[in-house]
């Protein structure tokens, strides 16, 4: 099962089921995903945790560079999805991945780089206030990660968040061992606490409850590349906590073509740096995509990297409406095109495959891995 059309074949084992023109509503398409199994786990060397947080990374090549680039083979989209896991007594183990293809059909295109952080004239973001926002869904997702960047709760135990707050691609960074993710919460006011919750009691300022990390999963394709190379594509990791969070989460989902998305636009909220204490919520059209990467000038600073990426669409099964992730923030990429400089905000995209991996690592079982 080798060579570049069985990876074409991997590559469209999406279903993709679309609404008729006919019907108004934007509304999820159906994906048959791929399966990834664990084959082989190996224990390795405690890692150094020596290297520096980075909260943006960045990247020359844009989305001709990465249209451009050869399909990797299926024995290197295996190498990729396979992964390391460091846990919170610093043991990390190696995990090999089988991929398995039960459907096909489908939808294709490929590419990779990015990160930073970039204001594109007039700053549209929005600081959110008040705990009537901040606590309600889909604004009580967004949390804080120790190491300065942001995540999204996706399912009772589990933060999606980008590789790169935790890992630079060569090492572990510093507080990567003690990772805690911080839950933005009421401060009541003195003498409050314990005495029955009136209006005297309403919280005057928020505060940060932090929760440790029990283990965190991150692809060896970010391990093994870097912010010029394939890594790029695979700048996401999934954290497990210690104790279920009990808050509302948002689903996970693979992304659409741009062209399908709501206005063809994309939503996120972010702990940036320049407004520390503050969720910054933006949303803003999709300039461009490759199969692994959204193109766009959401406004954002350091901080805001590892947010979920997400939109609202029907979900014809449920007869709703649903909000689900599909990409995690990044960073910032200049781009020369045609000689003149551009940049972008980057996106990593949950492609099939992705949305594969990310969900076993959550459910731990793939047959509730099988609808995208």
């Amino acid at each position: 099962m080798a060579g570049l059309s069985t990876l074409i074949l991997l590559l469209c084992a999406a279903k993709d089921v679309m609404p008729s023109s006919s019907h108004w509503k934007p509304t999820w398409p159906s994906y048959r995903v791929p399966v990834i199994l664990p084959q082989s786990t190996l224990n390795l060397e405690k890692p150094q945790f020596d290297a520096e947080a980075r909260l943006e990374v960045v990247s020359p090549c844009g989305p001709a560079c990465h249209k451009s680039s050869p399909l990797p083979t299926y024995e290197e989209v295996k190498n990729y999805l396979s992964y390391e896991t460091l846990y919170a007594n610093g043991s990390l183990t190696e995990t090999e991945v089988g991929i398995y293809i039960l459907s096909n059909s489908g939808d294709r295109s490929q590419g990779k780089s990015r990160t930073k952080r970039q204001i594109y004239g007039y700053d549209s973001r929005f600081s959110i206030f008040g705990k009537d926002f901040l606590l309600n869904y889909p604004f009580s997702t967004s949390v804080k990660l120790s190491t300065g960047c942001t995540g999204t709760l996706v399912a009772e135990k589990h933060v999606l968040t980008a590789a790169h707050c935790i890992h630079d691609g060569k090492s572990y960074v510093k507080g990567a061992q003690k990772l805690r993710v911080g839950f933005l919460k009421p401060k009541l006011k003195d003498g409050s606490k314990g005495a029955n919750i009136t209006n005297s009691a309403m919280p005057e300022k928020m505060k940060f409850q932090w929760i440790r990390v029990k283990r965190t999963h991150v692809p060896k394709g970010w391990i093994k590349g870097n912010a010029n190379d394939i890594g790029m594509d695979y700048d996401y990791a999934l954290l497990e906590l210690k104790k279920p969070h009990k808050r509302k989460f948002m689903k996970i989902g693979v992304s659409p073509p741009a062209r399908h998305l709501p206005g063809g636009r994309i939503h996120f909220s972010g702990y940036d740096n320049d407004r520390p204490g503050n969720l910054v919520y933006r949303f803003c059209d999709v300039k461009d995509e490759t199969y692994d990467l959204l193109y766009q000038q959401c406004d954002a600073q350091p901080g805001a990297s590892g947010s979920g990426v997400y939109v609202r669409m029907w979900k014809r099964q449920n007869h709703k409406w649903e909000r689900k992730i599909i990409g995690i923030f990044s960073g910032h990429q200049w781009v020369d095109m045609n000689g003149t400089p551009q940049d972008f905000n980057v996106a990593v995209r949950i492609t099939p495959l992705k949305y594969a991996q990310i969900c076993y690592w959550i459910k731990g079982n793939y047959l509730d891995c099988r609808e995208g």
